[in-house]
């Protein structure tokens, strides 16, 4: 089984709360369910059915667990477990690698020991906080950015919209930067590099000019940070002039990218915003004032829910709202496009590229890989589940380059450039591939009539027994049907037919 295609769906386990501590875990004396279901929530089902031993610990349980559970007779634990060892392991063809040897890879010629980074936010705010996720895996961390601002933070500073699974789809912020002094900063980078010397310090800065940005570069690097990151692109920022609003403007990129080159000897990377039609002219300048290497993508400006009673927007303080930062899931498609730009943006062959946007799991991590990033930063999937997802992040990751007989990262970079163009007119569009029905799954709900009904092209019906049958003479192939089946009983079909031929029921 290949590892990227999940045989457990976050649907059959959304009431599970992914504990802290999880009672589960307490009440079992065989293995550690929390771990096992955390893993098939973050779409790591191979690593986690392998971890399971032989004989299977579940088949004559009393289930304690789901007794234990903080939601009792709501997640169904032995269930699963009994599913991730009869389902899943017989179909795992490669096993669990030995060591993370595969995952070493490097960001501007300075060894990572893997590729995941917190990214600069509240996550890596703190002396503590980063000693705990470098404890629990993370190669480094882009600590929250520093300046000389005063900066005062609305309560509350969050809202979120939220997905048919439970968890958080998009998450809107409006907090600003570092409240520590830059001094407090260079303290708390001093005692990180001497506990923890092989950890990345990624620092990030925001200047209100060329001698502030050279400043605080020359401070970062004389506290220990391995790199400078450039926040060009925060949202939030409450004095104009500053962050996204540099990021917009490519003179600007590049004057204040040279002046953190001139005072700093260690790798500079100028954080780009979303908030443009195109990334390439402000990285083309991050480029021309030396930076090494591009970090992209920051929050995307948003508005998310007004309320129908007070008609203000999340999060509301004092009866007002503001434009914010959206992350999260939602984001990951907008993320890889901007990143698939830069990696095929031949003025900036050999730059580093740290993605990221939406990253939850190692298949979303991957993604971004196959686009040319060479290093992952997160924020909002930590902020939901906790440092703790490293441990899947590494283990996917790992498995699936060891699946595909990669021996490192840099052999999956880019790998997804070549066949993705950034306009439709480069597709072939003679021919097409009509969906497949699967009997045997559909439950004859008409899911798929309604969709291409009201927003297809009206070329499937249901017949007596209340079984989809598909008109080829109509059908475009579009995979509408495919899409909307809550069973997952359409697929694509097996070949592709010139158009005008017609397709049988």
């Amino acid at each position: 089984m290949i590892q990227n295609q999940s045989a457990i769906s976050r649907s059959d386990m959304i009431r599970c709360a992914l504990c802290m501590d999880a009672p589960c875990d307490a009440a079992c004396d065989k293995i550690r369910p929390a771990g096992l279901l955390r893993s098939i929530w973050l779409q790591n089902e191979q690593t986690a059915a392998q971890r399971l031993a032989d004989p299977n610990p579940c088949i004559t349980c009393a289930a304690p667990c789901e007794r234990a559970c903080v939601r009792p007779t709501e997640v169904p634990i032995r269930d699963l477990i009994n599913r991730l060892y009869y389902q899943v392991r017989p179909q795992c063809e490669t096993a669990l690698p030995e060591n993370e040897d595969r995952l070493r890879c490097d960001l501007c010629g300075i060894p990572l020991e893997n590729p995941f980074l917190l990214s600069s936010s509240v996550v890596a705010s703190t002396y503590d906080m980063c000693a705990r996720a470098f404890e629990a895996g993370w190669a480094g961390a882009c600590f929250k950015t520093i300046c000389s601002l005063d900066i005062h933070e609305a309560s509350p500073r969050f809202s979120a919209l939220t997905g048919s699974d439970g968890g958080i789809a998009g998450f809107k912020n409006i907090e600003q930067l570092s409240d520590h002094s830059v001094a407090e900063n260079m303290a708390i980078f001093r005692r990180l590099k001497k506990k923890y010397p092989t950890k990345f310090l990624l620092a990030s800065i925001m200047g209100k000019d060329e001698a502030e940005w050279g400043e605080l570069a020359r401070r970062c690097e004389e506290n220990g940070a391995d790199a400078v990151e450039l926040n060009f692109s925060c949202p939030n920022m409450a004095e104009g002039g500053l962050g996204s609003d540099i990021g917009q403007i490519p003179e600007l990129v590049e004057r204040f990218t040279a002046a953190a080159k001139r005072a700093c000897g260690i790798p500079v990377l100028a954080k780009l915003t979303p908030n443009v039609a195109s990334m390439g002219p402000a990285a083309e300048a991050a480029r021309r004032g030396g930076a090494d290497g591009i970090a992209a993508i920051n929050t995307i400006k948003s508005i998310v829910g007004i309320d129908p009673h007070t008609y203000v927007s999340a999060p509301a303080v004092r009866g007002q709202s503001a434009v914010g930062g959206y992350s999260g899931n939602a984001v990951k498609p907008i993320a890889l496009r901007f990143i698939a730009e830069l990696g095929q943006n031949p003025a900036l062959e050999g730059m580093h590229i740290s993605g990221m946007g939406g990253i939850e799991t190692w298949r979303d991590a991957l993604e971004f890989i196959l686009l040319g990033s060479g290093s992952i930063q997160i924020t909002t999937a930590v902020m939901q589940y906790g440092y703790r997802i490293v441990e899947d992040l590494k283990a996917g990751l790992n498995l699936y380059l060891a699946e595909k007989g990669f021996s490192n990262i840099k052999e999956v970079m880019g790998l997804g450039l070549d066949s993705l163009s950034q306009t439709t007119d480069t597709l072939e569009r003679d021919t097409v591939i009509f969906p497949r029905f699967i009997g045997e799954r559909c439950v004859g709900c008409g899911r798929c009539v309604i969709s291409c009904m009201d927003g297809g092209h009206q070329a499937i019906r249901l017949d007596a027994s209340r079984r989809p049958r598909l008109d080829g003479k109509k059908c475009v192939g579009c995979h509408l049907c495919v899409l909307v089946c809550p069973q997952q009983a359409i697929v694509p079909g097996a070949k592709r037919v010139r158009k005008g031929r017609k397709k049988a029921d």
